[in-house]
């Protein structure tokens, strides 16, 4: 029997397997004459799972149950140090100490720990056998599970080996039993505060990075951001090194070696005027035709198709507000159109920066100047160029188009970028 006291199993020592845990498992198949497994919880060595995890030749069983239950059942056996009950005769009674801190972070560590397993299953084109706790005491299921795994005998009944240790009410296993269901009615088991995301993962993007050898910094440009005003300042402390791949980044990083890079948020209203402003020029060969015959025809975005035509205020407003609601649909994945890098979600492109390398520095354009004199100091970099002003919007700035039912229609569209980044309304950032 395996307890947390063990320190040698198939002639290996606990120091043995912790300098190489595959050999645990290749002595385990040798010496076992029956199909070999083994148990793995979400605190085991990490090199095992990442080992086995995405090899269809190991087969995979989820063993689910209550976490409360296992809690329980966990912190009984740590007081009682019984870890297995062959005879009720020999059972040792106590009741579980509840610690609300240590149950919640274990909570949402098995949680984590599951849908990692999901995620990794799915890309590697996997299924595993889910079992409940409850379930495995039911000879249909588990003689199912035997099919799983290639077995073609049946049992008929179960061997009785061992007995459930502690079948009696949580009430009665708990000591402070109201302090167990104030904690568990404070988390939310059902995800209920959850924002929904169903917009498509962005790449790194390196192609779009900017480098200055003169100020020793790499610029992750977030679409719809400030990118001009702050290619136009580094511009200005000398050639800017452009369209990376990983190899001339990483080139470039280790010629660099005490470098800094940044990214640069901008307030959600502010970036989504942006982008819709930039949708209002009429150009010949507008690479932005289809989308824009698409706004028009299918989604109610009144834009201008002359660049004669007159265009008010109102028009302005209007249109926009329409335009907000094109975006919310898509990014709920309620359009045919694809998401432009400008309309993501600024936490998505962040995530999407992690496929290389998320950046030292996350910045915010209304703090700008101040917080690029300080990452410079840092760097020991005295002689940097002003930092030029922002354009303003086009045909009409934020400051005339923006009310309070842009503001929350727009907070709408972006709670996660708002919720992560504490975004107050428009022009009361600072």
């Amino acid at each position: 029997m395996v307890t947390p006291k063990t320190e040698e199993l198939f002639g290996v020592t606990v120091p043995m397997r912790d300098a190489d845990p595959m050999a645990l498992l290749e002595c385990m198949k040798l010496e076992t004459d029956t199909l070999p497994g083994f148990r793995f919880f979400h605190d085991h060595d990490p090199r095992v799972f990442e080992a086995l995890i995405d090899d269809p030749r190991c087969a995979k069983i989820v063993l689910t149950r209550n976490m409360v239950e296992a809690y329980v059942s966990r912190r009984i056996a740590m007081a009682t140090d019984q870890w297995q009950l062959s005879d009720v005769t020999d059972a040792r009674k106590r009741q579980a100490r509840f610690i609300p801190d240590e149950f919640e972070k274990l909570f949402y560590r098995i949680k984590s720990f599951q849908l990692k397993i999901k995620d990794r299953l799915q890309r590697s084109g996997q299924t595993a056998f889910y079992i409940d706790y409850e379930d495995a005491q039911k000879l249909g299921v588990v003689n199912g599970l035997a099919k799983y795994l290639g077995e073609t005998t049946e049992i008929t009944e179960f061997a009785g080996t061992y007995k459930k240790q502690n079948p009696e009410p949580l009430s009665d296993k708990v000591k402070k039993f109201e302090l167990l269901t104030s904690t568990v009615g404070r988390i939310d088991v059902f995800d209920l505060h959850k924002l929904p995301n169903f917009e498509p993962s962005r790449p790194p993007a390196l192609k779009t990075y900017l480098a200055s050898d003169a100020l020793q910094l790499v610029f992750l440009p977030i679409a719809g951001g400030p990118t001009q005003q702050l290619t136009d300042w580094m511009s200005a402390a000398g050639p800017l090194v452009r369209d990376f791949s990983q190899r001339t980044l990483r080139q470039w990083k280790r010629q660099h070696k005490t470098h800094r890079s940044f990214t640069v948020l901008r307030h959600p209203v502010a970036r989504l005027h942006a982008a819709f402003c930039d949708l209002l020029v009429v150009r010949e060969d507008d690479p932005n035709w289809d989308l824009k015959h698409a706004l028009r025809e299918n989604y109610g975005v009144a834009l201008p198709d002359d660049a004669e035509a007159p265009w008010s205020l109102l028009a302005h407003q209007t249109a926009f507000q329409s335009f907000t609601g094109f975006i919310a649909k898509t990014l709920s994945g309620q359009t045919g159109i694809a998401v432009d890098p400008s309309w993501a979600s600024q936490a998505e492109t962040i995530n999407g920066f992690a496929g290389f390398a998320l950046p030292d520095h996350i910045l915010r354009e209304d703090q700008l100047p101040a917080e690029l004199d300080h990452l410079l100091s840092q760097l020991g970099v005295s002689a940097a160029p002003q930092l030029p002003d922002a354009p303003l919007d086009a045909p009409f700035p934020l400051s005339e188009v923006y009310t309070d039912d842009i503001e929350a229609t727009v907070r709408k569209i972006y709670q996660r970028d708002y919720l992560m980044f504490g975004f107050r309304p428009w022009g009361k950032e600072q």
